[in-house]
This record gives structure tokens, sequence and C-alpha cells, in this order.
């Protein structure tokens, strides 16, 4: 079992076809980066490296107690549920030193998105507003902005205030809540420039984003 304190696995990686920009996505709960590494092989950019992050696998006190891939614990998926803080900023800090690596193989972090869908659309969102590097962007599907209730304005770093941000969810999302969306969009909008938040609900949608802010070198 990976603990807290353990590195990442190696991600699923879609390669560019030539000089690169960067896409670090993170999966969902109970997931592996593996099936979103075939999805953007999909809508493949040639110039855009896609890292498919995996998480570790861990105990989830909301499937009771049983250990999967998860970036952190959840407790309820409310919004009054108690959160796992202390684990959200852990996993944030190994995705800012994945960034970092990037960073230090010659992409430049104002040419990286940072994604993700369900607790790993979190876990991004959280990274992104935090990160003292200035991202190109990120994308957040069917997912939320944790910690809900203590994720103060003056948590958030200026260097992405402008951040162009992408996001989506399903109505029929059985396991996030919709009204996670509307939260999400409003806090959002205390924290980036409100005009540079799109909603929509397509795949395509976030090939248009990526090759808007990571256009060819």
């Amino acid at each position: 079992m990976c603990g807290n304190n353990m590195s990442l696995p190696l991600p699923a990686i879609v390669p560019a076809a030539r000089k690169a920009t960067a896409v670090t996505f993170l999966h969902g709960l109970g997931d592996t980066g593996h099936g979103w590494a075939e999805a953007f092989a999909g809508i493949l950019t040639p110039h855009v490296k896609y890292m498919c992050t995996h998480a570790p696998i861990r105990p989830v006190t909301l499937n009771v107690g049983m250990s999967m891939p998860s970036w952190f614990d959840i407790i309820r998926l409310q919004t009054d549920a108690e959160e796992d803080e202390a684990g959200i900023k852990q996993a944030s800090e190994k995705i800012k030193t994945l960034i970092n690596q990037e960073v230090k193989n010659g992409i430049t972090s104002h040419r990286i998105v940072l994604g993700g869908f369900s607790q790993g659309g979190a876990l991004s969102l959280y990274t992104a507003l935090t990160a003292q590097q200035k991202l190109g962007g990120a994308v957040a599907l069917s997912c939320w902005l944790p910690p809900q209730h203590t994720f103060p304005q003056a948590s958030a770093n200026s260097a992405n205030k402008e951040m162009h941000v992408l996001q989506c969810h399903g109505e029929a999302d059985p396991l996030v809540p919709i009204m996670f969306r509307c939260l999400t969009m409003e806090k959002l909008k205390t924290l980036c420039n409100p005009s540079n938040i799109t909603f929509n609900t397509e795949i395509m949608d976030i090939k248009k984003l990526i090759e808007k802010q990571l256009p060819p070198i």
C-alpha cells in the first residue's frame, strides 16, 4: 500500500509529437490514469503531452474503509461534511512537485494546464489556486473546491488570479451532488477573474481550452 509520504506511481503518458507543453490530469476516486490517457489520445494535439497521474492506494472512509486509489480521504460527499484537510494539502504538494519537475525539464509553468475529474478535479482546483507558479489554466470536471468551508481567499495565490478555468458538471452525476457545481462556481468567481471562467459539458471543450491556452510554440 502507498502511504501518504510515498511518491506517486509513474503516470500514464500520452506523448507529444513535437516540442511539448503539458496537461497534468488527475482521475477520480477508485480509478487510475489509464482510462483518461485513452480519452485524451482521442483528442490528441501534436504539441501537448498528457500526464495522467495515478493516485496512491489508501483507505477511504466514504467506502467503509476499503483501500483504493484515492488522492485523499473522503468522509462524506455532502456540503456540510468534515474534510481531510491535511490529506488534501499533502496530495497537493505531490502534484506541485510533478509540476516543478516538468518546469525543470524545460516546460515553463504557464504552458502547463492542470485538470481532473471528481476527486481529482477537486485536488486540481485546490492545487492550481494555491500554486506559486503561474499555470496555463485549470479543467474541473464534476468536482468541488476543497475544503469547502475553510478555503479562504487569502489561501489563493495571486499568480493564478487571471487563470482560465473550464468547469464541467454532469446534471445526472450520481456521486458528486449537482449543488457542488453552483457552490464551486460562486467560489471561483471570488478567487479568479470571472470573465476567465467557462462552464460547459463536452470533452471537445477541453480540447478547445487546451489549444487556446497552449498554442504551438
